[in-house]
């Protein structure tokens, strides 16, 4: 996971972290994600090598304040080798449900403007633009805008 998620931030917009993550720091992310009832899913394309990860993806707190606790934001990171097979949408696809379970109702996905597959997938399933950002992040000296994509979960009732 530390790999798919460093490749990204060496080479790509989907993270706007610049400095590489170590194995032990991905894997106390896990834990923490795994203390607080948040979720962490792992795509492997190969049930025979369950080490082969083609991706993941997870929610975590949206803002601190008891207020938000029914809102979550997530991230979906897809090894550059398995891109465009289906695997974000497998991902996505399995962590809305999720959501609705452990009583989130609201995922927010913030996605640089630059990222046009990743904004069409928000789209496709179900994510409205709901903000943008205009220039508040800077990766290898460009400018980059937020996109913030919404949807409510299975849980969400009127």
């Amino acid at each position: 996971m530390a790999a798919i998620l460093n490749d990204e931030i060496q080479t790509g917009t989907a993270s706007w972290k610049t400095n590489p993550l170590s194995d032990e720091r991905m894997r106390d992310w896990i834990f923490e994600r795994m203390a607080r009832n948040d979720a962490v899913i792992v795509a492997c394309p190969d049930q025979d090598t369950p080490e082969r990860i083609a991706g993941y993806a997870g929610f975590g707190p949206f803002r601190s304040g008891e207020g938000y606790a029914r809102t979550a934001e997530h991230s979906v990171y897809v090894a550059r080798a398995e891109r465009r097979q289906g695997v974000a949408s497998a991902l996505l696809e399995a962590l809305i449900p999720l959501a609705g379970q452990r009583g989130i109702e609201t995922l927010i996905g913030g996605v640089s403007a630059d990222q046009a597959g990743s904004l069409a997938l928000h789209r496709r399933l179900g994510f409205t633009e709901v903000g943008r950002l205009d220039g508040i992040g800077v990766k290898n000296e460009v400018r980059l805008d937020l996109v913030l994509m919404q949807r409510r979960t299975p849980a969400w009732s009127d």
